[in-house]
Order: structure tokens, then sequence, then C-alpha cells
């Protein structure tokens, strides 16, 4: 067998795996490694400007492709800087790679420089550290590291390699060398009986999908399970997209900010709930007495430990979603044929419209619901849109209809601001001819935004809108409802309190000043004119939309308590 340079296999690893994009910067720990990477004509390197930006965009990647994602990074700070993205990864439950460079073996644990022990810093965020002692392990280690993002509930890992190891040899083929098998738990027959007798005898089921579905690639036979027995579909904010918007079952999206009020509306009305790929987070179910109260739960998750989690279930089924929605199609195509219609079923559209919140409002400053009425007209279903976490994305999940899977993407249980503008570009490097949009909001977007070097400096066309209104306006809807009305260090405009066109941050300003295209929006009969001109410019573009400064999300503590907010035309007109 061949001997070569370890990083060599370790590449050929890689490539054999699927990876052509690779995020992350070089270092001397880690210059091995890049030194094999360089021989690739298969994978891309992208440089990033901070190692929390190269793990967005690995699993924007990564959530474009089902493949996992792959960040690289040198030793210690480099290393700790991964640490959000593994978090949010492991919360999401998306696959991805971080690979670490380590000092010399013999320095560990005599504070050598940049010698972090990082694998038991991130120990409580990843599937698996490994930290590789030896050369003729690095195959192994890479080819297990990605059965292990994959297998069960996905998630990142991470690889530190210290330099001695990486510039070892090891004997390897790639001609005689694959990946590893996965495997796909299957559902028990038996409670897949049980849950079709606890659905069909029900007088209200009701079919929750959650972000699980989308992973698992579940949610054309999702649809076609709810089509076959005719019951109503919910979804979760991460599974927005996971059933068609316009699909004559879909009811809405249930939560307590990130929600529809026709989706909060058939949930409560229902008795049986029929649960794909959900964990229960606290921002989906609120107040648990409300939630549970009145309806019995069936609980489908590939991970033994997410049943009667956040409480008991009724009836908990362990399986991969897919094979679950097929073996649940299978058992009810075995009992009869396709269900008709009730009453209720029926009347799930007509519900959807009459509930569903108003968008069309004129004049200025832009109402936010305006702002995405014109996203839902300018963008088609082909296009994939991410967002970050605050009013925007609350907004977002409540306005924006999506008719794919996989087209609706959100840092859903971390919520780390800055998340959505990295992630946009490993999108966009995954789907180059699909057009992708960030949705954010202006506190959000600077949290990472020197990433705009890298979408600008590989011409990474992705368009970002920013909902601008001169403040942390989740942070202050806070303040202003369960503090007394306080108004405390939630302004970001110049001067506090003054929020005019030249006061507010212009981030038109910011892509310009990278190269990119920019432009700023303040009526809102220009927002989609501007939506074109950015995506015709064919250069990484920021359309910055200045929105009413103290606009309010609807949400509340418990789904049968989401206060409601029509928008008042109160404050004066933005200067021109």
């Amino acid at each position: 067998m061949p001997v070569i340079p370890c990083m060599d296999a370790a590449i050929q690893v890689l490539e054999s795996e699927g990876v052509t994009a690779i995020f992350g910067m070089p270092g001397a720990n880690i210059n091995p490694f890049y030194a094999a990477l360089a021989k690739s004509t298969r994978i891309k390197h992208y440089i990033a400007r901070h190692e929390e930006g190269a793990s967005h965009c690995a699993e924007g990647w990564a959530r474009a492709t089902g493949i996992p994602g792959v960040c690289v990074s040198t030793s210690g700070p480099s290393g700790t800087n991964f640490v959000t993205g593994l978090y949010n990864a492991f919360q999401d439950s998306v696959p991805f790679i971080a690979i670490t460079g380590q000092h010399v073996r013999a320095m560990q644990g005599k504070e050598g420089f940049q010698a972090m022990d990082i694998t038991e810093v991130v120990r409580p965020v990843v599937k698996r550290a490994y930290y590789v002692r030896e050369s003729a392990q690095i195959p192994w280690v890479f080819r297990d590291a990605f059965r292990v993002c994959r297998e069960g509930r996905p998630g990142p890992v991470l690889i530190d390699l210290p330099l001695d190891v990486q510039r070892g040899e090891v004997e390897y083929d790639a001609s005689i060398d694959g990946p590893l098998e996965v495997f796909r738990p299957a559902p028990d027959a038996r409670r897949i009986a049980r849950a079709l007798d606890m659905l069909l005898g029900a007088e209200k089921p009701i079919l929750l999908i959650g972000g699980g579905a989308i992973l698992s690639g579940a949610c054309n036979s999702f649809r076609e399970l709810a089509e076959y027995l005719q019951i109503p579909v919910v979804n979760t904010s991460m599974a927005k997209g996971g059933f068609p918007a316009s699909h004559t079952l879909y009811a809405g999206e249930v939560g307590i900010q990130a929600s529809t009020r026709s989706g909060n509306a058939a949930f409560l009305d229902s008795d049986v709930v029929f649960a794909l790929g959900c964990r229960f987070g606290d921002r989906h179910t609120g107040v648990q007495d409300v939630y549970r109260r009145g309806r019995r739960f069936i609980q489908a998750d590939i991970d033994p430990l997410q049943i009667s989690r956040q409480f008991p279930m009724d009836l908990g089924i362990v399986g991969d979603a897919r094979l679950v929605v097929e073996a649940m199609l299978a058992e009810a195509q075995r009992r009869g044929p396709r269900r008709q219609a009730d009453a209720r079923a029926q009347a799930v559209a007509a519900q959807r419209r009459a509930l569903a919140r108003r968008l069309d409002f004129d004049g200025t400053p832009i109402q936010p619901q305006r702002l995405f009425k014109e996203i839902n007209a300018h963008f088609g279903p082909e296009t994939i849109f991410t967002t970050c976490i605050g009013l925007n994305q609350i907004w977002a999940n409540q306005f924006m209809e999506i008719e794919r899977p996989g087209h609706f993407m959100l840092a859903g249980g971390a919520g780390p601001l800055g998340w959505d503008m990295p992630a946009a570009i490993g999108v966009k490097v995954a789907k180059p001819l699909t057009t992708v949009v960030n949705v954010t909001g202006d506190y959000g977007f600077q949290f990472c935004m020197e990433e705009w070097g890298m979408a600008c400096q590989y011409n990474i066309p992705v368009l970002v809108v920013v909902v601008n209104n001169g403040n942390m306006s989740l942070i202050r809807q806070n303040q202003k409802y369960v503090y007394g009305g306080l108004r405390y260090e939630i302004d970001i405009d110049y001067p506090h309190g003054d929020q005019t066109e030249n006061n507010v941050l212009d981030f038109s300003k910011f892509s310009e000043a990278f190269g990119g295209w920019g432009e700023r929006v303040t009526d809102p009969d220009q927002i989609r004119p501007a939506f074109q001109r950015a995506l015709a410019s064919g250069k990484p573009a920021i359309v910055d939309v200045i929105v009413e400064r103290d606009a309010d999300a609807s949400m509340g503590l418990a789904l049968d308590a989401v206060r409601e907010f029509e928008p008042v035309m109160k404050t004066p007109a933005l200067t021109r």
C-alpha cells in the first residue's frame, strides 16, 4: 500500500465524501493541512474574516447540500471562535466538521503558545471531539467523523490535529476506501399501527412537521400521508416550507412568536397531535399547560432521548423520519382507500385566509408588513431564504410564504446573531444558480458583517435585505411590555432617538465599500424595483430598507394569549 503524507489522505477522504467547498483560514499550526488542500482540484477554499463566520458558512453549505460542511482554522483562539457555530449546529441538528490545528503533542499541558485543549472546550456542543494522536489514524478519524455527523440525530464534530501529527505519513490507498455505512433506524411496526389507530380514532387530529423531517428528506412522503388521511398540517419554525404554504391542508405555523394565527388556532382545536422530527422547544410550545390541554401526543424522532424529553408522550416512535412516514403511509394504504376530506379539512384554507395578518400598508415610514408583502410578491418558490434572530426573523416566519423544504433557514435552537449572512454565503456556494436572500436586522447583521468581505472577494452574489429600524427591536419590545416602558441601550442610530435617513447606519454604503451593490429604500413602492436592480447587478448586494422605528411583532407567553399589534402610523416620515 502506498505511503503518502497523512494530510493528503485527509483531503482524499473529504473529496470522496462529497466535499467541494471549505471555509476557513490558514495558520501556522494548520498549514500542513492547507499544503495538502492546495493540491486538490475538487475542493475550493473560501477565506473567512472570522472563524465564527466560517462555521456558519459551513452550516449553510451543509443545509443546502445534505452533505456535512467543513470549516478549518488554526489553534487557540481560532478554535474557540468555532464554539458558537458548533453550538448552533448542535441545537439545529446540522452535520458539519470543524477542523482545528494544534500545537505539537509535546507542548500539550505546558501552556505553549495557542496550545488550547479545544476538544474539552467544545465537548458539550458536538457529537464527538477527536484529538488525533497518531498520523496513521487520520483516514479513519475523518471517515468516522462523517459517519458520526450523519448517523442518528445529525450534528457537528470537531477534529483537532497537532502540528507534528499533520506532518506524518500514512499507508493509504483511496482506490479501496469509501464512506462508512450510516445506520438509519426503522420504526417498530406495532407503534406505527398504534399511531394510525390514534389518528383515525380522533375527532380532530393534526399533523405537526418539525425540522427533522426536512433533514431526513421526509417531506414528500409526509405530504402524501396528509393527503391520504386528509388531516390538517401545521409546522414548527424549523420546518417552514416543509409543507407547501399554498396547500389546501396547510393550516399554518405554531408558536408563541414565530407563528400564524391560523396555525395556532388549528392546533388549539386539535385532540391528537402526530409530531414528526419536532423537539417541542419552548418558543414553539409556550406555556405547556395550554399547549398540552385536551390533546394526546405521538412523537416520532430518530433520537430516543428526545422522546418525552419536554413532557410525557402518549406514544413514542423511534426511527428515521422518512422511514416513519413511509411506514405510516403503507399502513394507512393497507387499511383502506384514501379518505375523503371532511368539513374540518375542507375549511382549512378558508380559515388560513380569514386569519391572515394584514400586509398591505402604504406610506412612510415603511411598515415591516409591507416589506414582507413585497418579498412574497417578488421572489419565486425556488428562492432560498436565511434569516437571523429578532423581530426580523419573527416577522419572516409570520408573513413569508414558503413552498419548498429547505428554502427557509434560520438559527432555531441557539439563535446566534450574525448567523444568517455567512449561512447565506454557504448556501449560495452550494447552489450557485439559485437566488439566495438573507433577511436580517440592522443590529444582528453587524455581528458577522466582516464576512461581506468573503462574499465580495469571491463575487458570491447573495442578496441581503436589511430591516433597518435603528434599534434592537426584539429587546426594545421586551423592555416596553415587560419592564414598564423601559428604553435603555437598545438604540443604535446616531444620535439616539432621532431616526432620519441620515442618522441610521447606511448598509448600502457599507456594501459599496467592499465592492458590492448597495441601495437604500425609504419608499414602499421602490422596494421591488430595488430588488430587481440588486439582482441585476450580479454582485453581492445589500438593500437597506428603512422601516417604522417602533413596530411591534405579535407574540405572547401561551398559544391562546398571543398579543396582536395592528400597525399605527405614528412616526413622522423619514427625511429624504
